[in-house]
């Protein structure tokens, strides 16, 4: 779907640490030296849906007839909803979908859903044909309409006065909750008693990113009252998902922000931030890695031999570095750097949708460099806490959850992973130094 609902105010973002955080600098800088300005940006060209894909019967038929099923299995934080769309094959042109943004996941409380989702479940209306009785022997494609329609529900009777069982009778949905915040959808096509036998095709499903508790896209298969688009006309007249998955995986990827970005200048010690392949010091780094908060390690850091200045540049208005959002760049923070020779420069700033991912340079940014040192950085977990589809995790800090605390070494992200495939860490971070 369009992506205009992207362009929101994300000044209330509540990402508590990862707001509450503010520019702090050593007293103790060296005024002498050369100086220089470093600037970190979130360059990201984010996407509004965490996941998507396809579904449909796995036998020798990818209709499900009735009696069938066929199962979806994602991962959803709290807040997100899952998204369907499957033509009612015995019509012209309608089709089976939640009621927009989807259907629920967990309660109020956290608590995961299971059991029949089916009231969630609608008949709707393309509005590209003129509806002919449902059945077995209606002629396909049928007649266009002389000026589409907008999409609407179909509540027992459509336009032309034939009449549907309602789509809970036609269509049974059920959840069920495997840990870790995945979960399992299982579809079931039971029309085969009703008024209304029909197979179902296969579909396209979605999530939407949600942050701020607003999600990104809560409309992104088909919108109630407007003109279908998209390629969802071709799922509600001929059961073809393929024009409509691509759009909408050009609609999923990557979105998330930056926590304020801890910069450190040191001199003739190692990278004070981490050591990767050891455990977390208990230092602090585990605040930046689980909430975005480098207040607790930059006061940790003030006090080391070896270590010239720190700072923490939060980003104006937002605190947090968003990504770029439709055609709104990313944010940017930049400090001027008071440096001598031999100087190094460290820096860790949070994967913010994540469990405990960061990005950071392993080894000492030369303070003698000029322009993009981003092939510096890599992105790494702490070991701190268990790992989440990132984005989509009950227990991401930044969704509104409580890390479940692990032990293991800091080690870098492999990509893919087991998640997702991120995109080069060049393009979600850059830092200059000029």
């Amino acid at each position: 779907m369009k992506t205009k609902h992207l362009t929101l105010t994300f000044t209330a973002l509540t990402l508590t640490a990862l707001m509450a955080t503010s520019c702090k600098k050593d007293t103790s800088d060296n005024t002498s030296g050369t100086s220089a300005t470093i600037t970190i940006e979130n360059v990201l060209d984010s996407r509004p849906l965490v996941e998507s894909g396809t579904f449909m019967h796995t036998g020798s038929s990818p209709l499900i007839q009735p009696g069938e099923s066929a199962s979806i299995q994602f991962s959803a934080a709290k807040g997100q909803a899952i998204s369907f769309v499957t033509m009612y094959g015995w019509s012209n042109d309608l089709f089976f979908a939640p009621a927009n943004p989807g259907i629920a996941l967990y309660k109020a409380d956290g608590t995961p859903i299971e059991g029949d989702v089916s009231s969630a479940i609608k008949l709707w209306d393309n509005g590209t044909r003129i509806n002919a009785t449902p059945g077995e022997n209606l002629m396909h494609p049928g007649t266009a309409e002389t000026t589409p329609a907008t999409i609407s529900e179909v509540n027992g009777k459509d336009a032309q006065g034939n009449t549907y069982a309602a789509a809970a009778d036609l269509m049974h949905a059920t959840l069920h909750y495997e840990g870790n915040s995945t979960f399992t959808l299982t579809i079931t096509n039971v029309s085969a008693n009703t008024l209304n036998p029909t197979p179902f095709s296969p579909g396209v499903w979605a999530i939407s990113y949600i942050a701020g508790g607003d999600l990104l896209q809560p409309s992104p298969l088909y919108k109630d009252g407007a003109l279908s688009e998209n390629g969802l006309t071709a799922v509600a007249e001929m059961g073809d998902p393929e024009a409509l998955s691509v759009a909408i995986k050009a609609e999923t990827g990557i979105f998330t922000p930056l926590s304020p970005v801890l910069v450190v200048v040191y001199n003739g010690i190692d990278n004070p931030i981490f050591t990767p392949n050891a455990k977390d010091a208990g230092h602090g780094l585990t605040d930046i890695a689980q909430k975005g908060d480098a207040t607790v390690l930059s006061d940790y850091l003030k006090k080391q031999p070896g270590v010239k200045s720190v700072y923490i540049l939060s980003a104006s208005g937002t605190t947090v570095l968003l990504p770029k959002i439709g055609t709104d760049m990313g944010s940017s923070v930049s400090q001027k750097l008071t440096l001598e020779q031999n100087d190094k420069i460290a820096i860790a700033t949070m994967y913010g949708f994540s469990n405990d991912w960061f990005f950071a340079n392993e080894t000492g940014i030369d303070a003698t460099k000029r322009g993009d040192v981003s092939e510096s950085l890599s992105l790494y977990d702490d070991g701190t806490a268990i790992n989440q589809f990132p984005g989509a995790g009950i227990t991401q800090f930044n969704l509104a959850g409580t890390p479940l605390s692990e032990d293991k070494a800091i080690t870098a992200v492999p990509n893919p992973n087991s998640f997702t495939t991120l995109p080069a860490i060049k393009d979600i971070i850059r830092v200059t130094l000029n």
